[in-house]
């Protein structure tokens, strides 16, 4: 249910190096652009004849810019990794599932439209979480409750749904919680060690796929195909 060894071996075995580069170096991007963004507006809208305030002003955001998107990439990994889970899913089971691996090729992002709505929603679930880290520290357990529940179930969704359709990955989540919202809270904690945080996006889907194959399946009520999905919402 846990596959702590099984998600980390997954990484040399299936030659997963280049991808997480790759994930990290758009990890990057992103935060690096959203910063400057940030700081450019700043400078823009702060126009003050006192040079320091003007100074203490864009400092004083670029701060809570750089804290709060340290705790808001969580909320980011679904859409960094919707680029790369499909072949990080195919690599992964073609070492360790070679009978499950989907005759249909892995695509370069499959729910682009799914992953910018989760990634909106969990922004601003997160963003109504951030008063709470004025009241001595509850903010980071808030954060990290919301994001086990929000990441568990999307990469689960992802890593699931990559065989038998969303719909029923759902069912299937909803009657192995513990396995689920587990992974999710692993997830979660690894997605706030800085650095480490940039490859969160393929551990996630890594260790989802590890998941999703050790539960029986008749896990939602069914049995499960191995074959194409549908891919159904």
């Amino acid at each position: 249910m846990f596959p702590f060894a099984k998600t980390i071996a997954s990484i040399g075995k299936a030659g997963l190096v280049s991808l997480m580069l790759a994930c990290a170096g758009l990890a990057l991007i992103i935060v690096i652009a959203a910063f400057m963004g940030i700081n450019a507006f700043t400078a823009w809208l702060v126009n003050f004849d006192a040079a320091w305030l003007n100074w203490l002003i864009q400092g004083t955001v670029g701060i809570a810019a750089g804290v709060g998107g340290w705790f808001m990439l969580p909320a980011l990994t679904v859409l960094i990794g919707g680029v790369f889970q499909e072949t990080a899913i195919d690599k992964v089971e073609r070492i360790y599932y070679p009978e499950k691996v989907r005759q249909e090729g892995p695509r370069l992002w499959p729910d682009l439209f799914h992953d910018i709505k989760f990634t909106a929603w969990a922004v601003f679930l997160n963003m109504l979480v951030l008063p709470f880290y004025l009241l001595g520290g509850i903010g980071l357990f808030v954060s990290i409750a919301l994001n086990t529940y929000l990441l568990g179930r999307e990469f689960f969704e992802s890593a699931a749904g990559y065989h038998i359709g969303k719909p029923q990955a759902l069912r299937m989540e909803s009657t192995n919680k513990a396995a689920v919202y587990g992974g999710g809270f692993i997830i979660t904690l690894i997605a706030l060690v800085p650095l480490v945080n940039l490859f969160i996006p393929i551990i996630a889907v890594v260790w989802m796929i590890h998941v999703f194959h050790s539960l029986p399946q008749n896990g939602a009520g069914q049995s499960l195909p191995a074959g194409p999905s549908s891919h159904a919402e």
